[in-house]
C-alpha cells in the first residue's frame, strides 16, 4: 500500500510542504508506505495539447515528468497539496494537473484513492479545492476529503513582505485536518483492498 504526497509550492519547507508531512506520517503509521515528492526546482513544462498522448499513451515533453509519471502509476493513495494563488491552486498545481492528460483518455488514474491539502492566508481555499475535486472526478479517482491550513503574513503590514514560512503548524485545526486525511487516505485504500 503506498501513499504519495506530490508537493505543489514553488517553495521548499514551505507551509505546503508541513501539511502535506504531517499527513503523510498520519499513513505512515497507518501502515502505508510513504513518499514525498516536490515539485519545487523541477523542470516540468506546461501541456503544449499536441494530443500525441491519445496515440502514444506517452507525453512527448522530455523533462521531469516523465519521473513523475511511474509514481503516480504505482501509487495506491495521492495527496496532494497546494498553496492558494490569487483564489486557485499554483501554477505548479495547475501544471501538473495538465500533464496528466496523458491518462486521462484510458482513465489510468481511475480507483486511485485522492486528497489535498491547501494552505491560505485569509481566502481562495475553496476555489482550489473546487480545482482538485474536478481533477478528481475527470480522472475517476476516489475522492477522500481535504485539510485547509492557515498561515499568518509575516508581518502586519501586508501581503507585500511574504507569509510566515511554517506558520501553519499554530494552525491546530488545519493541522488535525491534515491527520485525519492521512488516515482517511489510508482507510479508502485498506476498503478497495476488501471488495
Amino acid at each position: 500500500m503506498k501513499v504519495l504526497g506530490v508537493c505543489c509550492s514553488p517553495r521548499k519547507r514551505g507551509n505546503t510542504e508541513v501539511m502535506l508531512q504531517e499527513a503523510l506520517a498520519v499513513a505512515r503509521g497507518a501502515g502505508a508506505d510513504v513518499e514525498f515528492l516536490t515539485i519545487a526546482g523541477k523542470d516540468i513544462k506546461h501541456c503544449d495539447a499536441c494530443e500525441t498522448c491519445r496515440k502514444t499513451d506517452r507525453c512527448h515533453i522530455e523533462d521531469d515528468m516523465q519521473d513523475i509519471y511511474p509514481k503516480l502509476l504505482e501509487a495506491d493513495g495521492i495527496i496532494f497539496g497546494t498553496p492558494v494563488y490569487f483564489w486557485s491552486v499554483s501554477a505548479q498545481a495547475k501544471t501538473i494537473i495538465d500533464r496528466t492528460a496523458v491518462f486521462a483518455h484510458k482513465n489510468t488514474l481511475r480507483g486511485k484513492v485522492a486528497g489535498v491539502v491547501v494552505t491560505t492566508a485569509r481566502a481562495g481555499a475553496t476555489s482550489a479545492f473546487t480545482v482538485f475535486n474536478n481533477f478528481f472526478n475527470l480522472q475517476r479517482m476516489i475522492m477522500a476529503g481535504g485539510a485547509i491550513g492557515f498561515s499568518p503574513v509575516a508581518s502586519p503590514h501586508g501581503l507585500d513582505e511574504g507569509f510566515l514560512r511554517g506558520g501553519v503548524s499554530n494552525d491546530m485545526l488545519g493541522m488535525d485536518e491534515a491527520r485525519a486525511l492521512g488516515k482517511i487516505v489510508v482507510r479508502h485504500i485498506k476498503a478497495k483492498g476488501q471488495r
